[in-house]
């Protein structure tokens, strides 16, 4: 390896402090300098490779291809670099488990089961942070994803958590009891829709059905079930989280998606886990467990 050749550090961490805020002032905070010494830096990088990093043309500073597959090295870099630090000073476990999920599935399923996680591991802290919109493992110190889909993601560790159909939801009240056969009366009612997402658009066009014609409104996962229950919308979700008010009546399938292994899966950065994720992830896998051993609410 040729030492010489590499750019001085603080350059490298100016330009993957700005690659991940996409933000000159946000890089400067990051790192606790001003936004001026965040552009020198990144000039004087540019300078040193000889390799146009930004693309300065436009209103707003973009990466080059060249800038691209820089920041996504820098970004795994780091990251181990970070990891590396940490378990050799102690520090790795005494930092929280980071935990991206996405709204809906921290109200519906994470959050009332808790309890018993912090019964078991009170020692541990936990950081969720409820998003909608897909995250890269190791960014801003991510330990865990639970994402929908039929998996695997490359470059993590990939198993199915909980294993559940998409379907489309509404309350009686909003939409009758009488059977619904052609999906197109479906676009009569007015739908609701998690912010973030395209649920709704992405079922109108797999299935051929004409736009919303009464309006679409997005809001937050927890409200969009609540909207539903109260015969506000129509709604794409997941049908774990809604098979007690199916069982109640409170609300009625219009449309069941059955994609071969569809459902929430533990994403998990490659390699050795710390001790505390490890410990987050055997309790999540049991309570996945334990659910699918419970009797049916239809039952």
């Amino acid at each position: 390896m040729n030492w010489r050749t590499l750019p001085p550090l603080s350059a490298l961490r100016a330009f993957a402090a700005f690659a991940e805020t996409r933000n000159i002032v946000a890089a400067g905070e990051t790192l606790g300098v001003s936004h001026a010494a965040i552009s020198q830096q990144m000039r004087a990088l540019e300078r040193h490779l000889d390799v146009a990093l930004l693309d300065r043309s436009g209103r707003r500073l973009e990466l080059t291809a060249s800038g691209i597959r820089l920041a996504q090295a820098l970004r795994i870099g780091f990251a181990g670099m970070i990891d590396v630090v940490e378990e050799i000073t102690g520090q790795v476990e005494a930092r929280p488990i980071h935990i991206s999920v996405t709204p809906t599935f921290a109200a519906s399923w994470l959050m009332p089961r808790l309890p018993k996680f912090r019964e078991i591991c009170p020692n541990v802290d936990l950081m969720i942070d409820p998003s909608p919109h897909l995250v890269e493992l190791g960014t801003n110190g991510i330990d865990i994803a639970i994402r929908y889909g039929s998996g695997p993601w490359p470059g993590t560790e990939t198993e199915m958590l909980l294993q559940s159909p998409m379907v489309v939801v509404a309350a009686p009240s909003l939409v009758g009891t009488e059977p619904i056969d052609d999906l197109n009366q479906l676009a009569e009612y007015p739908w609701l829709e998690e912010i973030g997402t395209s649920e709704s658009t992405r079922w109108f066009r797999r299935f051929g059905v004409s736009g919303v014609a009464k309006g679409l409104m997005q809001v937050p996962g927890n409200l969009m079930l609540d909207g539903a229950r109260d015969g506000q919308g129509i709604a794409v979700t997941v049908h774990e989280f809604v098979a007690r008010d199916i069982a109640a009546g409170r609300l009625r399938v219009l449309h069941t998606e059955m994609t071969p292994l569809a459902g929430y899966h533990i994403v998990t950065r490659l390699g050795v886990m710390r001790k505390s994720v490890k410990s987050f992830v055997t309790w999540l896998r049991r309570e996945a467990q334990d659910a699918s051993l419970a009797p049916s609410p239809l039952s």
